[in-house]
């Protein structure tokens, strides 16, 4: 009898141990579930936020684009307003409007044309190429009248710019690379 009691005591003692190892098997797994859904949690986070800043950016394209267009709308009138002038600059108080013309340009349209009537100084000769000389050619124009074949003139068009002036903390404002006081009495409407 003594025996059968160590022996139901050692079966109890091992179910125990047996039902332990299961419950801390059980813990140890419900802690990788935890890990699982924290990640998930994660995943679903960043999905929101680049939602979100994608939202953000359409707002900020739609919004700027309807500034962009009043910008627009208000460079014509300056750029009227100084046609209007008849001058090629005006410094005011908060910029400086400018009308510049843009050097013309030469495009080639059909090399082997130009190639075939083309002089040699409209040319520069690698050796074992040739191709034309863009700037050579427009220094040839401008003594000649005539187009040598395959050659398109493109005419520089008058170019309308601004520059804002930036006040720095000394109370100068800044116009590129000058740097002067704006007139006090002058006033922006």
């Amino acid at each position: 009898m003594k025996n059968d009691g160590i022996i139901f005591m050692d079966e109890l003692l091992t179910e125990v141990e047996l039902k332990e190892g299961e419950q801390t098997l059980a813990y140890y797994d419900l802690l990788l579930l935890e890990i699982q859904e924290h990640q998930r949690k994660m995943a679903e986070t960043f999905t929101i936020a680049r939602q979100e800043i994608e939202i953000i950016n359409q707002w900020a394209v739609t919004s700027n684009s309807k500034l962009q267009d009043k910008i627009n709308f208000i460079e014509k009138k300056l750029e009227a307003f100084i046609k209007q002038q008849g001058t090629k600059t005006i410094d005011m108080a908060h910029g400086v409007l400018k009308l510049r013309k843009k050097p013309d340009k030469v495009e080639i349209k059909d090399l082997q044309l130009f190639l075939k009537h083309a002089k040699p100084e409209m040319l520069t000769i690698i050796p074992e190429e040739v191709k034309p000389d863009l700037t050579k050619i427009k220094s040839y124009l401008k003594g000649h009248y005539t187009t040598p074949p395959g050659i398109e003139i493109i005419t520089g068009n008058e170019e309308f710019t601004y520059k804002l002036k930036e006040e720095k903390e000394s109370g100068k404002e800044e116009i590129g690379i000058n740097t002067e006081p704006a007139l006090p009495n002058r006033i922006a409407v």
